[in-house]
């Protein structure tokens, strides 16, 4: 008998957590990550996204051992709602079936527990579409073998979705959740490709990564200030002159109730029945992120919003991986 996975109406992304390249992560943060994690789960945000090539070179995997040994350390309440999703990258040496349960075992090993939701980090279609049905295979198994709560998938479009539902239900297994990058400045995957409307005719849950567009959505940067260090500079200073419409509409419905513009875009996702996971690195960013709960944007406030995400020019790179 499989356990019913509940999820949080929020959780919390750990891609940071141990990426250097894109975050400027080092081990001295780890004290500030655990009081992050132990924040969070007090109050309620107890889904944890990671990925077993979270991590920088030799640190792959760091995030997953940090959320193993934050879990075990974690004494307060909510304790026993905690839950770990991890996504298996479809790397090329990843061929077999066995291939994605051995991952799913190393990331066990380096959480000191069991994954609650196993997910696979992208599909293959895009490249190597021959590739795809082992690892696939290896993730139902897992399902079949009772080593995961649960089966999500992350990237994938309504064609290649459907097609891998149709394949698991013959085998019994449902999928519980699909990801795919979903923000203000990116809506591609629900407006235009439309993976909302097939999730909730599948009874899928969806997660939206990203859901602050790295930070442009923050409101913390503009065109004339500091930008981020390295590879996320570069992004921010072709995104944000063509933001501006979504800026200042967030800006002004954050003003009016009084709420930061990071938390009104985190709420308009919630609004809009998905479950955003936004990064958190300090506590005062957990704590930002927290004040997205336990009230709602109304309809018309919604809808400015999607009337400002429509007239904006620049929307954020889609991942390369997502597929249709």
């Amino acid at each position: 008998m499989h356990q019913q996975l509940v999820f949080s109406t929020m959780g919390c992304g750990t891609w940071a957590w141990g990426n250097r390249l894109l975050w400027g992560y080092d081990e001295s943060m780890d004290s500030q990550l655990q009081a992050v994690f132990n924040l969070c789960v007090s109050n309620g945000v107890t889904l944890f996204d990671t990925g077993d090539s979270y991590g920088t070179g030799r640190l792959n995997g760091r995030s997953e051992s940090l959320l193993g040994r934050f879990t075990r350390e974690y004494q307060g309440v909510n304790k026993e709602d905690i839950c770990i999703a991890t996504k298996l990258a479809a790397y090329p040496w990843r061929l077999t079936r066995q291939s994605m349960v051995k991952a799913c075992k190393s990331s066990a090993q380096r959480l000191g527990r069991n994954v609650d939701l196993v997910q696979m980090h992208w599909s293959t279609a895009n490249y190597a579409p021959w590739q795809e049905k082992a690892l696939l295979d290896g993730l139902a198994e897992l399902y079949e073998q009772g080593l995961v709560k649960g089966v999500g998938l992350s990237n994938y479009g309504p064609k290649r979705l459907q097609w891998v539902h149709k394949k698991f239900a013959e085998r019994g297994v449902p999928i519980a959740t699909l990801q795919v990058q979903y923000s203000l400045l990116s809506t591609y995957p629900v407006t235009q490709l439309k993976v909302k409307d097939i999730c909730d005719e599948l009874g899928i849950k969806l997660i939206a990564y990203s859901p602050l567009a790295l930070g442009v959505l923050t409101g913390k940067y503009s065109e004339k200030g500091s930008f981020p260090k390295g590879i996320r500079g570069l992004l921010f200073r072709q995104l944000l002159p063509g933001t501006q419409p979504i800026l200042s509409c967030l800006r002004e419905i954050a003003q009016s109730r009084n709420k930061t513009m990071s938390q009104v875009a985190l709420n308009w996702c919630i609004c809009k029945e998905t479950i955003p996971i936004p990064g958190a690195k300090t506590v005062e960013q957990a704590k930002e992120n927290i004040g997205a709960l336990g009230w709602q944007l109304d309809s018309n406030e919604i809808a400015e919003l999607d009337r400002a995400a429509t007239s904006v020019d620049k929307k954020m790179v889609q991942n390369i991986f997502q597929t249709k």
